[in-house]
């Protein structure tokens, strides 16, 4: 099945010159081992960090560093890429290994990751002005959210368990996989007589705090 990559262009508003390379940041390893995203994923992730990091000094220019950095890992995180993806049908342009040729139903990760490639691809073929304003609209509302200025999952649930077993919850670390320069954390946590709650997230803290959200999630019911 051909796919209609300008579909995908007229959502981002993007018209890529190079096609080639918006092909490649969209190509999974399974389809090519040596023509795909991997490379672009690495620059447009940290193209994304970059242009968030940006944004969020400009929006909170006397916000304390702690606070902007809780922020900005609920904007560069894996599950935001999936939702992005997600909003512009990403899936419906990755290329990966299908023997048969029947539908696939493509992974979170690969999706996120894909939009990582994308950003990345949008950076070499336009440069930064023009990729600063794409991401920017695809985050809007996310950044808007980001106003909201909220207790962080992990505090949350440190205030619920101490109120209710007078003791603090037990977090604990199942893996550390990935590359050195993005790795995978994935940390369990567990309150008095509950099971563990497993989070996933490319820092420590990252997979603490999303660790902590699914516990309060189960438990504050």
């Amino acid at each position: 099945m051909k796919i209609n990559y300008s579909k995908l262009e007229k959502k981002i508003n993007i018209k890529f010159k190079n096609k080639d390379l918006l092909i490649r940041s969209l190509t999974h390893k399974s389809f090519d081992r040596s023509n795909n995203y991997e490379k672009i994923e690495f620059l447009g992730d940290r193209v994304l960090g970059l242009i968030i990091a940006k944004k969020l000094l400009e929006i909170y220019p006397n916000e304390k560093e702690g606070i902007l950095d809780k922020k900005y890992a609920s904007l560069v995180n894996k599950r935001t890429c999936l939702e992005i993806a997600k909003s512009i049908n990403l899936q419906d342009y990755i290329l990966i290994f299908n023997p048969k040729n029947k539908f696939v139903d493509i992974e979170d990760k690969v999706l996120s990751d894909g939009c990582e490639a994308l950003i990345g691809a949008i950076y070499l073929e336009k440069g930064f002005n023009i990729t600063e304003k794409v991401i920017l609209d695809l985050w809007r509302e996310k950044i808007k959210e980001s106003v909201i200025t909220q207790i962080d999952a992990k505090t949350k649930l440190q205030e619920y368990s101490l109120k209710k077993f007078k003791k603090l919850p037990i977090y604990k670390i199942i893996s550390d996989t990935g590359p050195r320069h993005k790795p995978i954390f994935r940390i369990a946590v567990r309150l008095h007589n509950t099971k563990f709650y497993n989070g996933e997230g490319q820092s420590k803290q990252e997979a603490e705090q999303n660790a902590a959200l699914f516990c309060l999630n189960n438990n504050l019911k």
